[in-house]
């Protein structure tokens, strides 16, 4: 039960636990103010201690929304690619480590293939694709020209016309190329979200039975595509600068070209792995492939770009954490250098403050609290550095940036430790000094 105190008739009475609570957190507040304190008579040392943690914090919270950022265009566009799309390729599209030799000398898929693997069981939709375009820099390499209105490093991506039945291609205006159009290899063009704007600035919209010029050919212009997904970079999306046509007629247009790339969707999301499969047996046999041989191709579907992302972000993730936890420690020597010289500077203080009854544990207390204290704001500091930063990536460069509470409330967490473990040792230090040799000191 607990007890109260006598007081006066009128006046409030408190149960002596609540009294106690009071009394710590004013305590507390007092060491807090104390240290605040310390701070502002040495505000050019402080300054230099706390730096390396704004410098680390500031590092972890711009890291950690960039990843955020990209984390959510990059699964936001394999979403887009669908759970059932299969994707046939000479060699895989992407990998972190060196690629075999061999990989090299595999021979082309070919274009017909496609309607082989259409016919399969579990196979709804199948297409053959090709793209003139500059992979290592996801842009094209073609203009597009109208009069004198020119569409720079346009991707030029051949298709049949199966291909709307496989990805979610959304026409603005104008329709889709047909059989007909792939059967005679026609010069029709869809244009995409960037290309029709730059051709046709005053009306995008009657761009549609007109002509324009792709390598000097001339083109009428079927269809145009609406805005796709952003991709991992920032500003626009390379995809919208694009003119889409029948693989037959792009072809054509480029007979040395035939890296052809086989797509195809399962009739079932849950039949994927039989359609993977059928598909896989298919291939070996135009590919006269014994038992005994590897795969010469590659098959991957969505869950293949998430894992491939997965261990991307989480290496990069690692190596930034790395640099920023280099900071990290590096303020944290700076905030036990500060406190062991503060310990020095306060010997005669903590000899008085023992003397007049002051336990160890409460000058372990109070070291510990300032030193919390110091790196908290180095913490406090970085965190608002940090979010003003992934503000102006997000909303003045445009680059995928999001700001996440949790790593936020991490990083103050991670300050708090930092004070404790590179504080314990100062805290332990002025807590040991004997009361009669600290009134001695001068």
């Amino acid at each position: 039960m607990a007890t109260f105190e006598k007081t006066l008739p009128g006046t409030a009475v408190l149960p002596a636990r609540a009294r106690k609570k009071k009394e710590g957190a004013l305590k507390l507040w007092e060491e807090v103010r104390l240290a605040l304190d310390t701070l502002r008579k040495n505000k050019l040392r402080s300054s230099l201690t706390i730096l390396g943690i704004v410098i680390g914090i500031t590092t972890v919270i711009t890291v950690t929304a960039v990843i955020n950022g990209l984390n959510e265009n990059v699964l936001g566009g394999i979403r887009s690619l669908g759970s059932d799309t299969i994707i046939a390729y000479r060699f895989p599209w992407a990998s972190l480590s060196r690629p075999p030799s061999d990989w090299f000398t595999r021979k082309e898929l070919l274009p017909e293939w496609a309607e082989d693997i259409a016919r399969l069981p579990h196979v709804k939709a199948a297409s053959a694709s090709m793209r003139i375009f500059q992979p290592q820099f996801g842009s094209g390499t073609e203009d597009v020209r109208r009069g004198a209105y020119r569409a720079k490093n346009v991707i030029l991506q051949g298709n049949q016309p199966s291909i709307g039945e496989i990805f979610d291609l959304k026409i603005e205006s104008g329709r889709f190329f047909n059989e007909t159009d792939a059967e005679h290899r026609a010069p029709v063009v869809l244009l995409g979200y960037d290309t029709v704007r730059v051709l046709f600035p005053e009306s995008p919209e009657n761009s549609i039975s007109k002509e324009v010029i792709i390598d000097g050919q001339v083109f009428t212009v079927i269809g145009t595509l609406e805005k796709q997904r952003q991709g991992i970079s920032g500003g626009s999306n390379p995809e919208d600068n694009s003119a889409y046509m029948p693989v037959t007629t792009l072809r054509k247009l480029y007979p040395n070209q035939k890296d052809y790339v086989l797509f195809a969707k399962a009739r079932d999301p849950e039949k994927v792995g039989e359609a993977v499969e059928e598909i896989r047996d298919l291939l070996r046999r135009k590919r006269r492939l014994s038992n005994n041989k590897p795969d010469d191709f590659a098959l991957f579907t969505s869950d293949y770009f998430l894992d491939l992302w997965n261990k991307i972000s989480g290496l990069i993730f690692i190596l930034m954490f790395a640099v920023a936890s280099v900071g990290l420690i590096v303020g944290g020597i700076g905030v036990m250098n500060i406190m062991l010289v503060s310990v020095t500077e306060r010997t005669r203080e903590i000899g008085i403050r023992k003397a007049i009854g002051a336990k160890r544990n409460n000058i372990l207390a109070q070291f510990l609290i300032e030193a919390v204290t110091l790196s908290g704001v180095g913490g406090v500091i970085g965190v608002f550095f940090g979010s003003a930063l992934c503000l102006l990536m997000r909303y003045g460069l445009k680059m995928p940036a999001v700001l996440s509470l949790f790593w936020v409330l991490t990083a103050l967490i991670l300050c708090a430790l930092i004070g404790i473990v590179f504080g314990v040792y100062p805290a332990w230090k002025a807590a040991r000094l004997d009361p009669v040799e600290a009134l001695r000191y001068e």
